[in-house]
């Protein structure tokens, strides 16, 4: 291809993604970076060379990866993937020129296709020297007639993001249809005005008829009141329809946004998160001001180009001519600005993240005596924004200069031959002013239509970014089931494998069975990193098992929708959260309205009532970030409360008491006996003293389960159980 098929990638996660995606479309396979990343998921450190050559090979490219010179790049098959300063995937698609003129050609995702010299090639990728030669690591790809096949069937891409916004806008199109009949309206009451102007020159003051001027400028003046009353109700009606709009858009996005699986957010930082919410700020700004604005410029531009035309023909041709020219010269600065507008918002997500994690842990910071160097760091990322944000203003003046001459050269050219046509007698000064009055009527629409396009390409950056998150697959499938299949209740865990990162040489989780009898209490001991907790958010349906499956009542947890199920379950996370509202709602935290009754109960029961009647407000003090502190001791009894509240089926409750102290561990377990009773319970402790009485203990260790028994049992068999407690149960 003379053009190479770059793609930018959406965050900075995605780099590896965008790569795979151009080097696809390159040999004719265009495909979406969702599509990508279904074969090859992000993780929170992005993807690995390793998931980007099997999802490669899966794609029927065949790859080869390894370390190699600089001189080996001139012989390898381009394009090949590169791995940039050790953080980064870039593409090398072309090398040119000869000797010290050598020119390496380069698709970054962050920046855009930029060419380097040797030696800053040599910078950029080159990280390590073996046999006496610096090297740096690539990952060379061929095609395969697998690939060619692939490519001559269905081609992929995203989601078109003009359907997406029309998707929003065709709901309110009666109220759309509104605001173009006014504007036809305002564009008829401007045809007159020129024709008002020069009906005065060449009748009213030619024939010294003062009578006819009055007449006509108040006929000027009601034409005004008229356009500008309907030029507010116009304004007034489509900044309704755009919020309502943007409203619906960014409803549907948290919607989207909570229904999506544990996996889709491991992959993104908060920043991320934060920047795409504030890209319907943009569209919000593109709604309410620039859809308007490019209506009326049309229609302004329609009426009185035919008017300029029906003047003078060859002043219509030249203004036309001169338009096509500044349109071609905003033109050449597009490309630019979407590298800087995914440069900005990878600058911005960044500076969000490092804000949010300074904000956050401030207590942290202080008490490590570490400010200086995350001052440094924060002030590093925000000198990075601001040099972004200069490109762009750089970029931005020098189009508005050229801008502006064009325009003026324009403006001398059309004042001198409108001139020279009156000094001939073509044209009366009457319709010389007429013209006049035309091209500035002519000058801000044609500005504000070629502006739009700029306009348009930020707000299409955006709804890309957006669309994304609605293109995401949500957790579930349609047709789940949303009751037991039978009266038995056993969770059976079944040669189970799970890896979070596909391409990790070793699981997490490893042929793991175990059944959690309904009605009984199962525990599930081991040293930190043993996949305790990893097991257990498999068993709340958090992630998709790699092998193996979860059964409840004799069917896969798979069949059951997510939510239905994670409705029968009250569950105590070591990191579970305290909402910034009150304790009343903290502890009932379901949608629906709280019962009195049942909130004073499960209180009652994790020993929250005492230090809620000291409380001034009680059940309504504002606790969480924004309200009221909380030891870590009475953080962990409200959120065994807020399990206890739900009235569960089943109870799943890791380290639920490893902040309490051992008098109000042991009185908290006391209370809780009677409601876990006939209840299914797993406990995942370290404090082997609230397993002890469990029916049955499993102990895990690097991902498998290696003893299951009573605490009696695998006392006496004196394994990896025996070699956990005997320090703490003084065995």
């Amino acid at each position: 291809m003379s053009v190479f098929p770059f793609r930018m990638q959406h965050d900075a996660m995605q780099c590896g993604i965008a790569c795979l995606q151009m080097v696809c479309e390159y040999h004719g396979r265009k495909m979406s970076a969702a599509e990508v990343e279904e074969l090859c998921p992000s993780t929170a450190e992005g993807v690995s060379l390793l998931g980007m050559s099997r999802a490669a090979e899966a794609l029927g490219l065949h790859t080869v990866s390894g370390r190699l010179p600089v001189d080996m790049l001139a012989k390898a098959p381009l394009p090949c993937i590169l791995h940039w300063r050790q953080r980064h995937f870039v593409v090398l698609y072309r090398i040119r020129g000869r000797g010290r003129r050598l020119r390496y050609c380069v698709a970054d995702p962050a920046k855009g296709l930029v060419e380097y010299s040797r030696a800053e090639l040599e910078e950029g990728w080159l990280s390590s020297r073996s046999d006496g030669e610096d090297k740096g690591i690539a990952m060379l790809l061929e095609t395969t007639p697998a690939f060619a096949e692939a490519a001559t069937g269905k081609r992929g891409g995203d989601t078109g993001s003009v359907r997406f916004l029309m998707a929003y806008v065709r709901r309110y199109k009666a109220a759309f249809a509104h605001v173009l009949a006014g504007l036809a309206i305002g564009s008829a009451i401007q045809l007159l005005l020129p024709l008002l102007t020069q009906a005065v020159v060449d009748r009213g003051i030619a024939l010294r008829d003062i009578g006819f001027v009055w007449l006509v400028l108040a006929g000027q003046l009601m034409l005004t009141f008229s356009a500008t009353a309907l030029d507010f109700v116009r304004r007034w009606l489509l900044t309704h329809v755009s919020m309502r709009v943007n409203l619906s858009i960014l409803s549907d996005f948290f919607a989207k946004l909570l229904s999506l699986p544990m996996p889709f957010f491991d992959t993104k930082h908060t920043g991320d998160l934060l920047q795409r919410m504030a890209d319907h700020d943009r569209v919000e700004q593109f709604l309410t001001g620039h859809v308007l604005t490019v209506l009326f410029s049309t229609m302004t531009i329609a009426v009185f180009g035919c008017m300029l035309l029906a003047y003078d023909a060859v002043l219509f041709l030249v203004f036309a001519a001169f338009s096509a020219v500044y349109g071609l010269w905003m033109a050449a600065f597009l490309r630019r600005r979407r590298v800087l507008d995914y440069e900005r918002f990878e600058r911005e997500a960044d500076s969000h993240d490092k804000t949010w994690q300074m904000v956050t842990a401030m207590q942290e910071i202080k008490l490590q005596d570490c400010r200086r160097r995350r001052r440094q760091e924060w002030e590093q990322t925000r000198l990075g924004l601001f040099g972004v944000r200069m490109k762009a203003l750089r970029l931005q003046q020098a189009e508005e200069a050229g801008g502006v001459l064009i325009s003026s050269v324009k403006d001398i050219i059309i004042t001198v031959m409108a001139a020279m046509a009156v000094i001939d007698g073509r044209m009366t000064l009457g319709q010389m002013l007429a013209v006049q009055y035309i091209m500035g009527q002519l000058a801000v629409p044609v500005d504000s239509l070629l502006g739009f396009v700029y306009s348009w390409q930020d707000v299409r950056l955006s709804l890309e970014r957006i669309n994304e998150i609605h293109r995401a697959r949500p957790e579930g499938r349609d047709g789940a089931m949303a009751a037991f299949a039978s009266a038995d209740r056993t969770i059976r865990v079944e040669g189970l494998s799970f890896r979070y990162d596909r391409n990790a040489l070793r699981p997490t989780l490893q042929d793991v069975s175990l059944d959690i009898e309904q009605g009984k209490t199962t525990a599930i001991v081991g040293a930190s990193g043993s996949g305790k907790t990893t097991l257990l958010k498999l068993l709340l349906a958090y992630y998709t098992p790699e092998g193996g499956q979860v059964t409840v009542g004799g069917r896969p947890l798979a069949d059951y929708d997510p939510q239905w199920w994670r409705s029968r379950l009250g569950v105590v996370m070591q990191d579970g959260v305290i909402f910034s509202e009150s304790v009343a709602r903290n502890i009932a935290v379901g949608d629906g309205e709280i019962d009195a009754d049942r909130l004073v109960a499960a209180a009652r029961m994790a020993r929250v009532d005492d230090f809620v009647a000291s409380l001034p407000l009680g059940y309504d003090t504002r606790i969480g970030r924004n309200g009221m502190g909380l030891s870590a001791g009475q953080r962990q009894r409200i959120l065994i409360a807020r399990a206890v509240y739900k009235d569960p089926e089943y109870v799943f409750m890791d380290e639920a008491t490893n902040s309490l102290d051992a008098s109000n561990e042991r009185a908290i377990v006391e209370s809780l006996g009677e409601f876990l009773s006939g209840r299914t319970v797993l406990v995942i402790a370290h404090r082997l003293s609230t397993v002890r009485n469990a029916d049955r203990i499993a102990v895990m260790d690097r991902g498998r389960i290696v003893e299951c028994g009573t605490h009696e049992e695998l006392t006496a068999m004196r394994g990896a159980y025996y070699q956990l407690v005997k320090n703490q149960l003084e065995l």
